[in-house]
């Protein structure tokens, strides 16, 4: 029995999170030998404005209870803005949840028309550091007026950096042993050249590993010029954020792109979630796109080891949208029942 903590949270989420409940339990009774036992809590910007809070005091300690979060989308800026309700939630879970790693998986699926001229198949992953970086919460304000000054500042350990880059060569040892690293050592004169320096030590415990660093300027070039060299990116907060955006675009759809945050000591919960935002302005419409949602479920089963069930969801995903079953941002005319449904059918 798999306890899992489900937040459908605002907009689509609550469209999409029920639709993909309904697969994974198909996934479950197809092993035979596991069952989901899924705690949904309401937790959105209704909730904020309804309790003053994106989640309860004792959120945290609740979700420390289960074994992974499966969460949908946050966020309706008509009702709470972005900075409240992504700090008071989302975030909020990645950093007390010490959900370290960020993996956003990027490929070319059968049946989806990628964005780029080149037809050339890509298939690559982005390891984003979670925790520090340009999102510290390091800096402040004085003064007013025409004098006032705002300092934000990037923090980088060297604990952190390492535990990034030793995870992307890892992973990349089990792909296609090849590691990019995002810098920008030409402009920014001390966290970037350590960063550098660190890829640089770590790389020499992986003779195996090809490696190569790309400043983030050209190398968000390259995924639009030719994704297909890439394997394994290892990238900060902020780079691995701007990337992984680019990388859902040059997909087809932002709204097929999954995301995991991985906590590596044990002592939280890992949380899954799509890319994509709430999309208030297609609720209730019925054509959420549900892949993003689908993909982020498979990544949650290889997290458990569950890699065949994972195998198996992302191959009746593909065969899904080959077959034409697509929703209307990928080209298709289909609801998000229907693409469910073909998904289901698809299955052993």
């Amino acid at each position: 029995m798999h306890e899992i903590a489900v937040i459908p949270g605002d907009g689509i989420g609550k469209e999409v999170v029920p639709a993909t409940l309904e697969v994974l339990e198909r996934l479950a009774e197809i092993h035979g030998g596991i069952k989901f036992q899924f705690a949904e809590f309401p937790w959105s910007c209704e909730y904020y404005l309804e309790h003053g809070e994106m989640m309860p005091k004792d959120g945290i300690e609740t979700l420390k209870n289960f074994e992974q979060i499966y969460l949908g989308a946050v966020g309706n800026p008509q009702l709470v803005p972005d900075h409240i309700s992504l700090w008071g939630l989302l975030i909020k879970i990645r950093r007390e949840c010490e959900q370290v790693i960020n993996l956003r998986p990027v490929k070319s699926l059968k049946g989806v028309p990628s964005k780029l001229a080149s037809d050339e198949p890509f298939d690559f992953i982005v390891v984003r550091e979670n925790s520090e970086g340009e999102y510290s919460e390091a800096g402040g304000s004085v003064h007013h007026g025409g004098d006032e000054i705002v300092i934000q500042n990037a923090v980088f350990t060297r604990k952190a950096t390492e535990r990034a880059m030793r995870f992307a060569f890892d992973l990349a040892m089990k792909r296609n042993k090849k590691v990019t690293s995002a810098t920008k050592s030409n402009g920014i004169v001390y966290s970037m050249p350590f960063w550098d320096k660190v890829f640089h030590e770590v790389g020499k415990d992986y003779p195996e590993v090809a490696t190569e660093s790309n400043h983030i300027d050209a190398l968000a070039a390259f995924f639009v010029l030719k994704p297909e060299q890439f394997d394994v990116i290892v990238a900060s907060n902020l780079f691995g954020d701007i990337l992984t955006d680019i990388g859902a675009a040059i997909m087809g759809s932002i709204g097929i792109a999954p995301a995991a945050n991985i906590n590596l000591n044990g002592n939280y919960p890992s949380m899954f979630e799509p890319v994509h935002g709430s999309a208030p302005d297609i609720v209730g419409k019925g054509i959420a796109n549900p892949i993003g949602q689908l993909w982020t479920a498979k990544m949650m089963l290889d997290h458990m080891g569950y890699d065949e069930l994972g195998d198996l969801l992302m191959k009746a995903i593909e065969e899904t949208t080959a077959s034409g079953v697509k929703t209307p941002d990928i080209g298709g005319k289909s609801t998000t029942a229907e693409v469910i449904g073909e998904v289901l059918k698809r299955l052993p």
